[in-house]
């Protein structure tokens, strides 16, 4: 494997981070600063930086070393950074996997190359030609909704033997499928299966997964943390609770507006009503207008976040 300081298999709440923005391929480093230091003082594992949660591919490749360069100055070693390296041009995502691990990056992600539709052959090549040539280990990244392409279970079994490909992110959201990857890899003992959507975390963690990249623990997360540690733990009580807690985030702010951005909306505007960022977003999205913001509010209020 190639230098990394992350621990095998990788384990824990890791925070998708949002990309603080004040104006049009403008970076807000003080809203970076801030948003940062209260990820890290919610007790995190690590820091996952230009995936999905951070508008990643409506980022210019300017801003994208800007963010990495910040970012591993600001956290200066505490967690382990992953950064998304997912781009339509091979090139691309092997010149941004070097720069960050030449600014102290652990490991990087990739999600399938989008556009061009990939068979699994090809995408197994893909992910080995990657992976030989890549300066630290990868993570793979299951995102069928974005990508429109899915790594066949088969495929991860293929590509975990592999010495440079250490875990895989799902974020399809099927159990089924994250069941099939347990035991296809239960030989793999250092291959971290991590799940993305928060209303599955506790399940999977109690089903022997490995943690979660939620986004949810941009805003509160310390909350994220705690569930974890509960799973881990085997306390189903005290995890019920916090689950209970997470689905409620998942049915207020994430709820807010009519789109499929109003996740990522619904984030931005939380962290700017704590003060902590900015919520201007990059193309083609706007961030919430008023109404949207008092309802947003409304619910970090009575989550007592605000």
């Amino acid at each position: 494997m190639k230098n990394t300081n992350l621990p095998t298999p990788f384990t824990g709440i890791i925070t998708p981070m949002i990309t603080p923005l004040s104006g049009q391929d403008k970076l807000d480093i003080t809203g970076l600063e801030r948003l940062i230091e209260h990820i890290l003082a919610g007790g995190v594992h690590g820091l996952f930086i230009l995936g999905t949660t951070g508008e990643a591919p409506s980022l210019s490749h300017r801003l994208r070393r800007e963010l990495i360069q910040h970012t591993s100055k600001i956290v200066n070693e505490r967690i382990p950074i992953l950064v998304g390296i997912t781009d339509t041009s091979f090139v691309e995502s092997i010149s941004m996997a070097t720069f960050a691990a030449s600014h102290g990056a652990s490991a990087v992600v990739s999600a399938p190359p989008y556009y061009f539709p990939a068979g699994q052959p090809e995408l197994l090549e893909y992910v080995q030609h990657l992976a030989r040539q890549l300066p630290l280990p990868l993570f793979l990244y299951n995102m069928p909704s974005h990508t429109k392409l899915v790594f066949d279970p088969e495929t991860v079994r293929k590509a975990a033997e592999l010495e440079n490909i250490i875990g895989l992110k799902d974020s399809s959201g099927n159990m089924l499928y994250f069941h099939q990857l347990q035991e296809l890899l239960k030989n793999h003992k250092d291959f971290s299966l991590l799940v993305g959507p928060e209303e599955l975390l506790a399940e999977s963690l109690f089903l022997g997964g490995n943690g979660g990249v939620s986004g949810g623990a941009n805003i509160y997360p310390e909350l994220y943390v705690n569930l974890y540690n509960a799973a881990k733990e085997k306390n189903v009580d005290i995890a019920t609770r916090y689950h209970e807690q997470i689905m409620k985030i998942r049915t207020t702010i994430y709820s807010v507006g009519h789109y499929s951005s109003s996740f990522l909306k619904g984030v931005k505007c939380s962290l700017s009503c704590m003060g902590i960022c900015d919520d201007f977003m990059a193309e083609p999205f706007r961030r919430f207008r008023e109404p949207e913001r008092i309802q947003i509010k409304k619910y970090l209020e009575e989550l007592s976040l605000i």
